[in-house]
């Protein structure tokens, strides 16, 4: 089990990174190198630093205004494990989980499979991807497009990309898309 998360920074309070008040991880590292990015400083693997998961929950733990916590990047879906490990303690806190990946949701379901780039992942990572998308609430898939860019999009930079309720789409056994209610 991870103790540490690689990161390249923290927004204690956002609110264009999923519903509510959130607590935005961007993590370090990311292999999609999509051009026109919004976070390029995040794709160095080696870059950013490690920051441990009891001292992101302490920090998390002084907002009580939070609705939930984002994993933003880079790629949250290449460090699987510390971040299945700390969206366990999030869930506990009675808060929301929001992960932005450049996957697809078909691609990390793949990949958590072991078929495609998920060959490369070790049985944990594998499970660790799982429980992530288990724990999650919502999932904002795809890599971004700048042909497809479009600033009136809610939580998201270019049209390709999906808002996905896991919740619903868990029960209803198909990719339900979020929609503000």
């Amino acid at each position: 089990m991870a103790d540490s998360i690689r990161i390249a920074g923290i927004m204690r309070e956002s609110i264009v990174d999923g519903p509510g008040i959130r607590f935005a991880i961007f993590c370090q590292g990311c292999p999609h190198d999509c051009p026109g990015c919004h976070n390029p400083e995040t794709h160095d693997f080696a870059g950013g630093y490690d920051c441990s998961i009891d001292k992101l929950l302490e920090e998390i733990d002084k907002d009580p205004m939070l609705a939930g916590v984002t994993f933003s990047g880079g790629e949250p879906m290449c460090q699987p494990v510390a971040f299945a490990a700390l969206a366990k303690a999030v869930k506990e806190r009675d808060l929301s989980i929001t992960i932005y990946s450049g996957y697809t949701l078909e691609q990390l379901i793949s990949r958590v499979k072991g078929e495609g780039s998920g060959k490369d992942l070790s049985v944990e990572e594998r499970k660790a991807t799982l429980e992530l998308l288990q724990l999650a609430d919502i999932l904002i898939d795809g890599p971004y497009v700048a042909s497809l860019r479009d600033l009136t999009l809610l939580f998201r930079g270019s049209r390709n990309q999906r808002v996905i309720d896991l919740n619903k789409t868990r029960e209803c056994g198909r990719i339900t898309l979020w929609s503000q209610e």
